[in-house]
């Protein structure tokens, strides 16, 4: 299209954004307006996509950072023909696809936006893979906000991208001044944007975003860029084209209050259909999985002693020479994580995101959203800072593999900042999550390959220290199930554990097996989903039940046993719970697990209580 057509385009657009909004009685049309001129010119011009094959592996990508700016995104599809309008006017209603904020229940996007801060970072992640994995000749636009550029996430991801001279990706800023409640710290100092990416390595192109003569040229130069990222810095004004709320304060997520006269005054409707181009064949052929072959896991002899960090690497390098679509990410810790085995294996499907937790959690985001199936490694403690991207990648319907390492105070000396003791309480919350918690080598390689066929967000915690190997190596462990490791029908209290308080409840066990104390031992590895039959059928039994976890006693284990007989099912008499209560400091792992509690001496102790049966 011509500059006069887009410009026609730019005002369809923004009067569908007014009308549609309007319609719904919420939504932010004059954010939507103030970037109209930038994606009509995307659209109709740059922007090589199949709307009838979205998972076209040759498609670009188009992350939407901004996503309160979902009328814009909707009047785009509108007028590429993707939805029609019945379908456009049933924005923000019940059942619609349509949402607030953009989701992947439409098939043309990708992962879901609308946490400031986030399309960015997951864009990287889809550079990255084009560039490594599938050589594809797709590019991605990502449209952020000018308020949104304070995210410290932001330059994890600007960073990154500089580093790693990701060419195919384009971030288009859309500095309209404006925030929620008023200037943005730079308002339209367009350089204090520029000055800051060129240091990163970025190509900046500074630009009137409703020049549309200068918009055109500014994607037919990003697009042409070699060996640098690109970032489109265009000055627009917030809701453009109407006088009465253009650049004013207090317009935020509202609708116009006259939209009639608003539509009348940008020209009225218009009803332009864009041809989008379609992307051409690969010149390449892109990157496929192997045919699944049989992976060949680690075994480790029962007696063993055997951390579950160092099971995790080896089980993951081995399910990368079966599984092509694996990758594995880090945070700089893959010594530490083990990650460095698949590394060494398959250098090509590892990526280093240094001391970045977000971008690390993003980048799997935006490379499983291209089917990929990616492992992301980091301390289990640090996995807290990343939270929100966790959250939103459920709400992406994403299926990502996140592994937490050196968890719990059995770390030992290292301290509480190291400490993983939020985690599976973090993990729990998310939606439709998977949550487990092996305690043995076996167990742990098992569960990473299992994690590979799940849904949704998969979270596997292991341990630093060598523990012992309980299970033999041809043992399986179903997501949702737990093992009985000590029972007899005269037991007395059911001991739960997951990771190392598996072992310290063992030992509880034979301690009190010696003192007449029969006990029932069940390894909780499966967090979430809980296996309820097991654990109901040991409150029948033994009607006390005692969860020993290396955890805070908010949200963990003792919780996630509670759940199984909060719906009115019968409860033990006594439900018990030892957790890390205090704040601990720096110890030895025994002196640690002692202090908290959980340590086999404690709960031995306890237990003598509870069963009213106290040795002197």
């Amino acid at each position: 299209m011509n500059s006069e057509q887009l410009t026609e385009l730019a005002q369809q657009l923004r009067v569908d954004s007014v009308r549609v909004a309007d319609k719904a009685g919420s939504g932010h049309p004059t954010s939507s307006m103030s970037a109209a001129d930038l994606m009509a010119a995307l659209l109709a011009n740059h922007l090589h996509y199949d709307f009838e094959r979205p998972s076209h592996p040759g498609n670009d990508r188009l992350i939407f950072s901004k996503g309160h700016a979902s009328p814009l995104l909707y009047s785009m599809y509108l007028a590429a023909g993707a939805i029609d309008e019945d379908e456009f006017r049933t924005y923000r209603t019940l059942g619609s696809r349509l949402e607030g904020h953009p989701t992947p229940d439409l098939p043309w996007v990708d992962v879901a936006t609308g946490s400031l801060g986030q399309g960015l970072p997951v864009g990287v992640g889809m550079a990255l893979a084009g560039q490594r994995l599938g050589h594809a000749p797709y590019h991605v636009w990502v449209l952020s906000g000018d308020s949104e550029m304070a995210e410290g996430s932001v330059w994890e991801a600007i960073e990154h991208a500089g580093d790693q001279h990701l060419d195919s990706l384009t971030l288009v800023i859309d500095v309209n001044r404006l925030g929620q409640r008023g200037p943005t710290r730079h308002q339209r100092d367009l350089d204090a944007y520029g000055r800051r990416l060129r240091a990163f390595g970025w190509h900046t192109i500074e630009i009137d975003g409703h020049d549309m003569d200068a918009v055109d040229a500014a994607f037919n130069e990003a697009r042409s860029t070699l060996r640098v990222p690109t970032a489109i810095i265009a000055g627009t004004r917030k809701g453009q084209g109407v006088a009465s709320v253009e650049d004013r304060e207090g317009m935020h997520g509202k609708p116009l209050p006259d939209a009639e006269s608003a539509i009348e005054e940008l020209g009225g409707r218009r009803f332009i259909r864009v041809p989008v181009t379609k992307p051409a064949p690969p010149g390449t052929p892109a990157r496929t999985a192997r045919h699944p072959a049989t992976v060949e896991l680690p075994r480790y002899d029962v007696g063993d002693s055997v951390a579950t960090r160092d099971a995790y690497g080896k089980a993951l390098a081995a399910l990368g020479s079966a599984r092509g679509d694996v990758v594995v990410l880090d945070g700089e810790v893959s010594d530490s994580t083990r990650t460095e085995f698949f590394a060494k294996e398959h250098p090509d499907r590892f990526f280093e995101c240094y001391i970045a937790e977000q971008q690390l959690v993003a980048a799997a985001v935006g490379m499983q959203a291209l089917g990929h199936v990616p492992y992301a490694s980091t301390f289990a403690a640090f996995l807290t800072r990343a939270h929100d991207f966790v959250r939103m990648a459920a709400v992406s319907r994403a299926s990502i593999n996140v592994v937490g390492s050196h968890a719990g105070v059995a770390i030992g000396q290292d301290g509480p900042s190291q400490m993983g003791l939020e985690d599976l309480a973090m993990f729990r919350a998310i939606h439709g999550s998977t949550v487990l918690h092996p305690c043995d080598a076996n167990q742990t390689a098992w569960l990473v390959a299992a994690m590979h066929d799940l849904t949704g967000v998969r979270y596997l915690r292991t341990l630093r220290a060598k523990t012992p190997v309980v299970y033999g190596p041809d043992e399986q462990f179903p997501v949702g199930g737990s093992k009985v490791l000590r029972r007899s029908d005269a037991d007395r209290a059911t001991l739960i554990g997951a990771g190392t308080t598996v072992h310290e409840c063992l030992k509880a066990a034979d301690l009190l097996a010696r003192e007449g104390i029969p006990v029932r031992v069940i390894d909780l590895y499966s967090v979430k989903p809980a296996d309820e039959p097991t654990l109901q059928a040991a409150a029948s039994d033994t009607d006390c039940l005692v969860t020993v976890e290396d955890h805070h006693p908010e949200g963990g284990i003792g919780d996630a046993v509670a759940e199984v007989f909060s719906d009115g099912r019968p409860a033990p008499r006594r439900l018990v719970r030892l957790a890390v209560g205090d704040m601990p400091g720096s110890a030895t792992p025994e002196e640690q697990l002692r202090a908290a509690g959980i340590d086999a001496e404690s709960i031995a102790a306890g237990l003598r209580l509870l069963t009213g049966k106290i040795i002197r």
